[in-house]
């Protein structure tokens, strides 16, 4: 079994800042991509920025300049530093991670429960 644990969301006026954190726990081998996707009222789900094993990042144009995602390889853990927030980026965030377990030795996709952004303009 892996969980995926998210922490640090919330409301936050526009221009400030969050720091949103996720946490992989389990049977785990291996994590190969973590990183974070976005559900906004009446939109569909978004990646937002992703990571891989070797340091790689990738970002969506919209957030590219104000977001950053590390990883903690150790601690099997991915961040996601939000600065000059808009209002545009309410939205429930979602960590994912591409995990092989010690039952499947295969990669697969997990997801967290989800946490609430608000930003308030």
């Amino acid at each position: 079994q892996v969980q995926l644990v998210e922490s640090g969301g919330g409301l936050v006026q526009a221009g400030g800042s969050l720091r949103l954190s996720c946490a992989a726990s389990g049977s785990i081998i291996g994590i190969g991509t973590m990183g974070w996707y976005r559900q906004g009222p009446g939109k569909q789900r978004e990646l937002v920025a992703v990571g891989n094993s070797a340091g790689s990042t990738n970002y969506a144009d919209s957030v590219k300049g104000r977001f950053t995602i590390s990883r903690d390889n150790a601690k099997n853990t991915v961040s996601l530093q939000m600065n000059s927030l808009k209002a545009e980026d309410t939205a429930v965030y979602y960590c994912y991670a591409t995990i092989m377990t010690r039952e499947t030795w295969t990669y697969s996709t997990y997801w967290g429960q989800g946490t609430q952004v608000t930003v308030s303009s």
